[in-house]
């Protein structure tokens, strides 16, 4: 029998000036983790904001992931009893 789970991944974005940011979150197993991530324009390039805003947006969701995953690897360690690395 399968079980069909559903999580969802909200992502803030804020441009300010030449820097934007993005703070990615998921809520799992009741813990909020969350992933941040920032990308600045430099002054001589042209503005097109959608692309800070693609760039912050998947550097906070790389360090979501990440998060994720040490969250895994501590699940794992305290079952298995010693230090644990998943490969994501």
């Amino acid at each position: 029998m399968s079980t069909a789970k559903g999580f969802t991944v909200s992502v803030d974005v804020v441009e300010e000036g030449h820097v934007t940011e993005a703070r990615a979150q998921l809520t799992i197993d009741g813990e909020e983790l969350v992933g941040t991530g920032t990308a600045r324009r430099s002054p001589d390039d042209p503005d097109r904001p959608v692309i800070g805003d693609e760039l912050a947006i998947a550097r906070s969701l790389v360090m979501l992931a990440r998060r994720l995953g040490e969250k895994v690897d501590e699940g794992i360690a305290a079952y298995e009893g010693h230090e644990v690395h998943v490969r994501i």
